[in-house]
């Protein structure tokens, strides 16, 4: 059996998922299976488009909720890293190429409750501004070989 990854997410990335996963465990799993009722009904199961569709959602649903079952049972929640340095959580302005970015630097599990692009940690990118502070110039070597220089114009801890 594989080894289960600690999941780091922020308070309201575990509250979005919690909400998720009681939706589809309740209301829209009882769509679904409604659904299913009423395209069985209609006979002949192996022309029915419905039918299939149906039992194909299900199918999708179902592994979803497993999916979050086993991400929230894993869940750390981040402690907010302080602002000025860049941290699992943190909402970074970076300046790279002449051109402001922000970004939010974590999992990607932590996208579901914000509006920004995310970093991974484990990323080349990443690595390089992990434990960097406001005002720190950086640099990284990007997959195709080039070593790339990024400035950290700023660092909040993501609200």
């Amino acid at each position: 059996m594989a080894e289960e990854k600690t999941i780091l997410l922020t308070q309201e990335a575990y509250t979005k998922m919690k909400d998720e996963l009681a939706h589809r465990e309740g209301e829209y799993r009882d769509e679904i299976t409604e659904r299913i009722a009423t395209a069985r009904a209609e006979g002949d199961l192996s022309e029915n488009g419905g039918y299939q569709a149906a039992r194909e959602e299900q199918g999708k649903n179902e592994g979803r909720i497993n999916e979050l079952i086993v991400k929230l049972r894993n869940a750390k929640i981040l402690k907010a890293p302080k602002a000025g340095v860049v941290g699992n959580g943190s909402v970074v302005t970076l300046e790279l190429a002449g051109n402001d970015m922000v970004y939010v630097l974590g999992s990607r599990d932590i996208a579901v409750a914000t509006t920004y692009d995310v970093i991974s940690p484990e990323s080349p990118i990443g690595s390089a501004i992990m434990g960097a502070k406001t005002g720190d110039t950086v640099s990284y070597h990007a997959p195709n070989g080039k070593e790339i220089s990024v400035h950290i114009k700023d660092s909040q801890p993501l609200k």
